[in-house]
This record gives structure tokens, sequence and C-alpha cells, in this order.
């Protein structure tokens, strides 16, 4: 395997798992602000929770529970889990290439 195609994987393995990174902080930053009941007038808590819903589309409603907070911590969370294990992994698998 040649050095170029070795480096413009490693760089693309590391490119994917800075993203996989900021969506799941992203996801746990809403979790965090949701917890600690943040003002939701602020623009950037707006902001969060319109990026975290838009992240966790397919997984913010997935939950049933009664609390509103584990409904919150759950449904995000698994998001950010899902985002990372993925990403991670698709990064190492880029980087065995």
């Amino acid at each position: 395997m040649s050095s170029r195609h070795r480096s413009t994987s490693g760089s693309a393995a590391a490119i994917i798992i800075v993203v996989a990174d900021v969506m799941a902080f992203i996801l746990g930053l809403w979790i965090l602000m949701y917890l600690l009941d943040a003002n939701r007038a602020n623009d950037l808590v707006d902001f969060v929770q319109g990026a975290a819903r838009w992240l966790a589309g397919w997984s913010y409603d997935l939950f049933t529970f009664n609390e509103a907070w584990a409904r919150v911590v759950c449904g995000y969370g698994l998001a950010a889990v899902v985002y990372l294990f993925i990403g991670h992994g698709l990064a190492n698998r880029m980087r065995r290439l």
C-alpha cells in the first residue's frame, strides 16, 4: 500500500471521528442543558436543542417513559452512542485498509 493512500485514508478517518464526536457532543450538551433546565428562550440553548433534535430525529421519541427526563436521556443518548460507535468503527476500518 502506498504511503499516499495510507495518508488519505488516515485523514478521512480523522475527519469522520471529529464529525462523530461533534455530533455526540451536541447531543450530550442538549441532554445536560435539559437536565439543568436551561433557559429555552436563550439563543444558544435554542440552537443546541434544534441541532440535537435534527441529529436525533430518528431516536428522540423512540422511548415512552413516563418521566420526560428519561425520554430525553435515552432518546438523545442513544443517538450519541450510535454516532460514536459507527463513526469510530468506520474510521478504524478505514485506517486498516
